[in-house]
């Protein structure tokens, strides 16, 4: 039913980064992006999670999810981008191949805020897509939880890489907010 498992995608997709990194390959966004939905890693975990469902399913939410990859694909397209808005900066210090801002800038000849500002925008439209597709009736047949967890980690991967990546580069926002999850007390309100 699946052409291929996630994981062999994931490793492909590192081999693929690591091939333009050795040879000094910059690649247009669009190429980029072709990987990058891969290599960051969404595809694989959300069809773990599809399938660590605790619920049942009935036959037709597996032909749906192996024959309508757009929601991973879409949900991977703004882990992609949010994580290089976050890192790119540090990545490419680190040694690692031009992100998807840097692309676009090498690509266009756009400053630094501009390719910033279209990498949004991408963002942007990528949740309209999204957004629009689970309003359609086509993806009831989903379960809900697995929808949640879909919409969650993209959520997430917004929050983790608003102020960088946090652990790459450590600094104040990052520790502020694991502060607050894990050694702050919740204020309780006294009716």
């Amino acid at each position: 039913m699946f052409r291929t498992f996630p994981w062999v995608d994931l490793c492909k997709a590192y081999l693929i980064e690591a091939k333009w990194y050795y040879n000094n390959y910059k690649t247009t966004l669009e190429e980029y992006l072709n990987n990058g939905v891969t290599s960051v890693g969404g595809k694989a975990l959300l069809t773990h999670t599809f399938f660590s469902s605790p619920l049942t399913f009935p036959k037709e939410a597996l032909y749906f999810f192996s024959q309508h990859p757009s929601l991973l694909d879409w949900s991977s397209v703004i882990f992609r981008l949010a994580d290089d808005l976050g890192t790119s900066k540090d990545e490419l210090e680190r040694g690692d191949v031009l992100k998807s801002m840097e692309c676009y800038m090498h690509e266009t000849g756009a400053s630094e805020d501009v390719a910033r500002e279209h990498i949004w925008n991408m963002i942007d439209e990528t949740w309209k897509k999204i957004n629009k597709e689970l309003m359609s009736n086509d993806f009831l047949l989903l379960p809900q939880g697995f929808i949640r967890a879909t919409v969650n980690l993209i959520r997430t991967t917004q929050s983790i890489y608003q102020y960088g990546d946090g652990h790459g580069r450590t600094d104040d926002e990052t520790k502020n907010r694991v502060t607050l999850l894990l050694f702050e007390p919740i204020p309780l309100v006294e009716a």
